[in-house]
């Protein structure tokens, strides 16, 4: 679909499926390195717990593709490249471990904020195109990504940050 123009609603829809399962499958490849650094064991288990979550993510977007017959794979999303790239540069960072780990927490929401975006303009498009049981879909994984994302802001607030204080 890159080299193809977008001439529909539907084509974009898609395109951004396609960039979904890229990113997913690129944050499944992340998330071990992140749990691994992380020092928290609240943070490290929620790293995990993500993880398998992402896992199940990939399989949806793939029933998505079954459902409205096209295929998932064949694009990278470049977006998600930059924004693991920029994770894995705190993972090399050398710094007290409550700082390495409010810099993972900071890395780790600004994929979920990116996610978010994605699935909910997927979902819009979804019931945009009268597509309900996908958008049924992207919703449930959308509302994941949220709650994944205030499991870290609570991870921060409640520890993380104020040890990384000191």
């Amino acid at each position: 679909m890159a080299s193809d123009k977008l001439k529909s609603l539907k084509d974009l829809f898609e395109h951004e499926i396609k960039d979904l399962y890229s990113a997913e499958t690129q944050l499944s490849e992340a998330l071990p390195k992140m749990a691994e650094k992380a020092s928290d064991s609240k943070l490290k288990k929620a790293f995990e717990s993500h993880l398998e979550e992402t896992k199940k993510q990939k399989e949806r977007i793939e029933k998505i593709g079954e459902i409205c017959n096209i295929s998932v794979k064949g694009e990278k999303c470049e977006a998600m490249a930059g924004l693991i790239k920029e994770g894995e540069e705190m993972l090399k960072m050398d710094a007290e471990s409550d700082v390495k780990d409010a810099g993972l927490i900071a890395a780790a929401q600004r994929v979920e904020h990116y996610e978010m975006a994605g699935y909910g303009t997927a979902h819009h498009y979804a019931k945009r195109l009268g597509l309900d049981e996908v958008a049924g879909l992207l919703e449930e994984t959308l509302n994941e990504e949220k709650a994944a994302d205030e499991k870290l802001n609570k991870i921060a607030i409640d520890s993380v940050n104020e040890k990384a204080q000191k």
